[in-house]
């Protein structure tokens, strides 16, 4: 099954908080909508262009900084594609407006592992999320709610670059499964 994200303004409002020349993610597709609760990965393919580098001098290749900016853009825009087509799983009970509230001060990345096969031209390439896990706990005594995620992503360009890697998202403050 295929999709494409259909609603550019959803990429244009992800990429809000990014500074014009930080925001390197261009196009998304859905791939795979699957249902997290139940064991079904969602896939979205992604295309970047970095034109130049938001805080170094040209390196010629994609980086480490980099692929940590775009692995946020590929999730943002991931998590607010499955709020806004109530895709089954953790956020199918999110409104895009739970979304923004939390984008920044409350999603955080818990875990972070990166790998370079081969040098990745950064003026154009692809890249690829997998949303693989997800579990959410409610809010108990003085600590407040929590969603679990777990991810894997991958980068490749024409010529043969590529990179990987598995980053492990919290979102605290979920809003509560009754909810919509």
């Amino acid at each position: 099954m295929t999709n494409s994200v259909e609603a550019p303004p959803l990429l244009e409002r992800v990429l809000r908080p990014y500074k014009p020349d930080c925001r390197y993610l261009r196009t998304a597709e859905v791939v795979s909508p699957g249902d997290l609760f139940q064991q079904e990965p969602f896939v979205q393919r992604y295309e970047f262009g970095i034109d130049e580098s938001c805080y170094i001098d040209d390196t010629g290749h994609f980086n480490a900084v980099e692929f940590n900016i775009c692995f946020n853009q590929m999730f943002y825009l991931a998590a607010a594609t499955l709020v806004a087509d109530s895709t089954p799983g953790p956020f199918a009970h999110w409104t895009l407006e739970h979304f923004w509230e939390r984008q920044l001060p409350k999603i955080l990345i818990t875990d972070f592992s990166s790998r370079f096969r081969r040098p990745i031209g950064a003026r154009s390439f692809s890249g690829e999320l997998r949303l693989t896990k997800a579990v959410q706990r409610g809010a108990r005594d003085a600590k407040p709610g929590m969603l679990i995620l777990s991810t894997e992503c991958r980068f490749w360009d024409l010529g043969g670059g590529a990179a990987e890697g598995k980053v492990g998202i919290v979102v605290l403050d979920p809003p509560a499964l009754e909810q919509r």
